[in-house]
């Protein structure tokens, strides 16, 4: 009984040491999970962040001391309707700028570009961008033309056009400020006569006239024959000559009687 209770004693403590340490590993595990768990989000946020910033860092600006003005010239438009523009054909539209400040500007490009119209950051169709780098006073304005041509393969067609005008102020800061970022149609043209239709029109002509050359030949055949046969039939029913007619056969009381 001693021996066993002694047995208890020595072995009692170890059970509670191991116990004890299991405890604090489990702690200890516990903590690190929940401060690596805190270093993912913060992580996670951080980057979050990152790719935030430069979507607002490209995002349009404009000058406080300039207004700018969008008109245009073909086709016209009404403000409140879509704008609709034709493929294939020139598109013109001026660009107004007011400098209402105390320095000058300078406008230097406008370009513009269609976009797919559920998400205007894919571009479907890029057009050129045409320096200006005209000088613009204080209290002034200026007005430049842009004219770009729709693809004739997006006829039937919405996209988004986006027109960007780029300027600068004196100091070399640099502006750029969206003018015109709507969905657009695109219609096709519906032209008088083209080269298909026009050589379409030839060949079919010249279909009809072959055809009336060979009728024209065919009744002249006609008619000929019938003249030759009249004249054959007239030559034929002249009658005969009473002369050459021999009345030997008959009786002398029928001659005599004739």
């Amino acid at each position: 009984m001693k021996k066993l209770l002694l047995v208890v004693l020595l072995v009692l403590p170890a059970i509670l040491f191991t116990v004890d340490s299991g405890n604090k590993l489990m702690t200890w595990a516990e903590d690190e999970l929940e401060d690596e768990v805190v270093d993912v989000e913060g992580e996670d946020a951080a980057v979050v962040g990152d790719d935030v910033e430069p979507e607002e860092e490209g995002d349009s600006t404009a000058s406080p001391d300039a207004d700018t003005y969008l008109l245009f010239t073909q086709p016209t438009h009404s403000p409140g309707n879509q704008l609709e523009l034709p493929a294939g054909h020139p598109v013109d539209f001026l660009v107004g700028f007011l400098n209402k400040g105390s320095d000058d500007f300078v406008i230097e490009t406008v370009e513009a570009s269609f976009r797919y119209p559920m998400d205007f950051n894919y571009f479907i169709q890029n057009f050129s961008a045409i320096a200006y780098n005209r000088e613009v006073k204080p209290r002034s304005e200026a007005t430049v033309l842009y004219t770009f041509i729709p693809s004739e393969h997006f006829g039937g067609r919405p996209f988004g056009l986006n027109i960007a005008l780029g300027y600068r102020d004196a100091s070399g800061q640099q502006f750029s400020e969206a003018v015109f970022n709507e969905t657009v149609m695109i219609y096709e043209v519906d032209e008088g006569l083209d080269g298909e239709t026009f050589f379409l029109y030839v060949f079919l002509a010249g279909i009809v006239v072959l055809l009336l050359v060979v009728g024209q030949q065919f009744l002249a055949g006609s008619v000929g024959k019938r003249k030759r046969g009249n004249v054959q039939r007239k030559t034929i029913e002249t009658g005969t000559n009473s002369n050459d007619v021999d009345y030997d056969w008959l009786p002398e009381e029928t001659l005599r009687a004739l």
